[in-house]
């Protein structure tokens, strides 16, 4: 016998769950999993796994929009795939999407979602590339921030001729490694 799993999240402190959970209420979830927490959080993903560890075969995880998983279509897919494994089902009451009766519009519909959560990875991933691609050509260093000015790292490659590597890595509170770098930069 299947059972109703309710699952609501907001995400901030300030907003109000009562809304989701009484939507999810009426739809007749036995419990209901909820909390205020941030998509990305580790309290929500705590929360999940409570929901997760609580499913038995057959139940139905119900949730008001798919968006209250998670806030990234990569995160929203694992989820339904862990649901999945569990042999527990997931409908959302928006009706966007419902696994519970195994169809083959429902398995597309989860399909289309994993090919949208690859999309936004591939876009994020462009966006990112030409973002520091465009700041490397302006000449912007990328990464941390060099621990040795360039001043610092002339003086340094001058003392090298007659100063040891331990000597000015201790100085200067570097490893030796950095001081070998600083001097085959010329």
């Amino acid at each position: 016998m299947s059972h109703l799993i309710g699952y609501a999240r907001v995400s901030t402190i300030a907003q109000d769950l009562g809304s989701q959970v009484a939507a999810l209420e009426n739809a007749g979830c036995q419990k209901i999993f909820s909390g205020k927490y941030s998509g990305s959080s580790k309290d929500n993903d705590a929360q999940l796994q409570s929901l997760i560890d609580y499913v038995r075969d057959d139940d139905v995880v119900v949730v008001t929009r798919l968006d209250r998983l998670g806030r990234s279509l990569k995160a929203i897919l694992r989820t339904i795939d862990r649901i999945h494994e569990k042999n527990a089902s997931l409908k959302t009451l928006d009706g966007a999407l419902d696994t519970s009766q195994r169809t083959a519009l429902s398995q597309a519909m989860v399909s289309l979602i994993g090919v949208f959560a690859q999309l936004e990875r591939d876009l994020i991933f462009d966006r990112t590339s030409e973002g520091r691609a465009a700041a490397i050509q302006a000449g912007q260093h990328m990464g941390r921030p060099p621990k040795i000015g360039a001043n610092d790292r002339k003086q340094i490659r001058k003392r090298l001729k007659a100063e040891s590597i331990s000597k000015l890595s201790r100085e200067f509170e570097v490893s030796r490694q950095t001081i070998m770098r600083i001097r085959d930069e010329e």
